[in-house]
């Protein structure tokens, strides 16, 4: 059974990350973008990051221009709207299709393995996947829940 060691993705800054390298630790995927309404969630996605990065958590993500063309921007762009208008300093990755024949196959796995109650397809930006450390996904969260809303969620994964 495929875990996320399996799989590669390139950073902003062009360099491909083996994302074993977050084997060990609870990791929340999310699809981002910086033209969304949901993009304020950036602010709780660091503040998750914030606050449980020491006990384990890592939040990884990835913009998406693939709802409303929400995330228009270049590698270099997306890093500084993140870092101007959020602080992100949680990993960010290039951009990637989530749904399609050109998804992610982080995407594909994901989608497979925890599809929403209306299907596989992801819906919108800023959908969620919590994995274990196992590298195993766990959970998908709805694009509308809040990062706020699922800190009990990884504070009980964290202290399992």
């Amino acid at each position: 059974m495929p875990t996320l060691s399996d799989f590669t993705a390139r950073s902003l800054a062009g360099t491909e990350v083996p994302l074993a390298d977050y084997t060990g630790r609870l990791v929340l995927v999310v699809n981002t973008a910086s033209k969304c309404g949901l993009t304020p969630q950036y602010a709780g996605l660091e503040e998750l990051w914030s606050r449980y990065g020491a006990d384990g958590l890592v939040v990884l993500g990835f913009p998406c221009d693939q709802f409303g063309h929400q995330e228009p921007g270049d590698e270099a762009e997306i890093a500084e709207f993140c870092e101007l208008n959020y602080g992100v300093t949680f990993p960010l990755f290039s951009k990637v299709e989530v749904n399609g024949d050109d998804a992610h196959p982080l995407f594909r796995w994901l989608r497979a393995e925890r599809p929403a109650a209306s299907g596989e397809a992801i819906e919108w930006n800023f959908t969620k996947f919590l994995l274990d450390r196992d590298g195993r996904p766990v959970r998908r969260y709805d694009p509308g829940t809040t990062p706020a809303e699922i800190a009990g969620d990884l504070e009980a994964a964290l202290a399992a």
